[in-house]
């Protein structure tokens, strides 16, 4: 009996290319296709497929939810991550959720289709190329500062594009008071400004990208 896959992605070429990869294998049948997220669970709703692979980026939302959704109420159904940002960040967040596998698009279409043959068999355990590598690099990466919530606060209304003005008068804060906490927040991540603020603290995963 053949092993049925859900294609998910907003782009066309991308999942009929994929649906191509995988008829050239006897043991794998795509019965659908979606561009977005809610299409993607109403079609899961519809077929109930044994593997969905799905992108990250679609124009309705993230692919993860997709992932979250699914899992949460099935155990049995394997989940492949797709994705042209294949970073520590994006690898930690799709084994979190729930997912089977995650492959690069830089990936050949053939290990696409082994992924998907991976979760299929396996959808509880996680298969990614550069998970031992990003597991080291979060081993020994330094320790987040601890900020208040407070600076919690001011450092999401940095991230926003605020001034020093705006980001007191969003807060109720003196401007004294507010340069105060963006001040603390420079010296906990070790940075001279705002954009080296913001990178290191979205390495250290005090900011979703």
């Amino acid at each position: 009996m053949s092993t049925t896959v859900m294609l998910v992605d907003d782009h066309e070429l991308i999942r009929q290319g994929l649906a191509r990869a995988f008829e050239r294998d006897e043991d794998m049948h795509v019965v659908g296709q979606a561009g977005s997220v809610n299409e993607g669970l109403r079609v899961f709703g519809e077929l109930t497929p044994d593997v969905v692979v799905t992108d990250l980026q679609l124009p309705d939302g993230h692919g993860l939810e997709i992932v979250r959704a699914i899992r949460e109420g099935n155990d049995a159904v394997g989940l492949v991550v797709l994705t042209m940002h294949a970073g520590d960040e994006q690898i930690f967040a799709a084994m979190e959720a729930g997912a089977s596998a995650f492959v690069g698009k830089d990936s050949k279409s053939s290990e696409v289709v082994s992924a998907a043959k991976h979760a299929a068999v396996a959808p509880r355990t996680f298969l990614c190329a550069g998970l031992s590598a990003a597991m080291m690099r979060r081993a020994t990466a330094p320790a987040a500062p601890r900020l208040s919530a407070r600076e919690e606060e001011v450092l999401e209304l940095l991230a926003e594009g605020l001034g020093t003005s705006d980001i007191a008068g969003r807060l109720y804060l003196s401007e004294s008071t507010a340069k105060t906490h963006i001040t603390h927040i420079y010296q906990k991540l070790g940075a001279a400004n705002r954009a080296q603020a913001l990178v290191t603290a979205m390495r250290m995963g005090l900011l979703q990208s």
